[in-house]
């Protein structure tokens, strides 16, 4: 299993390629409703893998997790996903709000 150092690490490079190629197909991501969705859906992937970042990094730092992490993470993926168009942020939210309740099982 891996530590908390490389889980951080590993989260925040995947970050950097997942948000660096969002960016570079923003065009192709913003063309038709079909992509529309799966950029919402790659939004919500930068939300999963920040959220996992920030949570590695108070638990290295021996701060304790809350809301905030998730409020921050939350925040990060919709302003970028909406650099990308407008809508990619409200399925991102939508996809977010369907799966993060389950995750508490």
């Amino acid at each position: 299993m891996a530590g908390s150092g490389s889980s951080m690490l590993y989260s925040f490079l995947l970050f950097t390629v997942i948000l660096s190629l969002q960016e570079m197909y923003r065009g192709k991501l913003a063309s038709s409703e079909l992509f529309t969705i799966l950029g919402g859906f790659i939004s919500s992937l930068l939300f999963l893998v920040l959220l996992t970042f920030i949570g590695n990094f108070q638990e290295a730092s021996g701060v304790k997790t809350g809301w905030g992490a998730v409020i921050l993470a939350e925040a990060v993926s919709l302003i970028a996903a909406s650099t990308v168009h407008r809508s990619h942020g409200e399925a991102g939210v939508v996809d977010l709000n369907l799966r993060l309740p389950f995750d508490k099982f």
